[in-house]
């Protein structure tokens, strides 16, 4: 009797102690369309709509309190100076470069560029 008792207990809490493992944890960024973004861009699609989306994406993220991806800003920053807002690119790749200090050369570079 006794061993029935313990090993119903067992059956009983093994799902419980499995479900315990199954938690998900929080992504580290929101890439949300940020992707499809990247990859409409090599599509051909106007830079424009793709400053749009990108905006309204980084207002979501602003919103929802998370981080941002590595790449969206030097990405909107690029998409910037091909409509001409030179001013909006350098404060995107400067933005790049404070979230991501690992990017620094890189957009170092692209700055050194706009400045010629």
């Amino acid at each position: 009797m006794r061993y029935l008792t313990i090993r119903t207990l067992a059956l009983l809490s093994g799902p419980l102690l499995l479900s315990g493992c199954m938690a998900t944890s929080k992504p580290l960024y929101q890439w949300d369309s940020y992707p499809a973004q990247v990859h409409g861009h090599f599509k051909g699609e106007s830079p424009e709509a793709q400053i749009a989306a990108l905006e309204l994406q980084l207002q979501k993220i602003q919103a929802n309190g998370t981080a941002t991806p590595p790449g969206l800003h030097a990405h909107l920053g690029m998409l910037y100076s091909k409509v001409g807002r030179d001013d909006q690119m350098v404060q995107q790749l400067e933005l790049e470069k404070s979230r991501f200090p690992e990017s620094t050369p890189f957009m170092n570079r692209l700055l050194a560029q706009v400045k010629k």
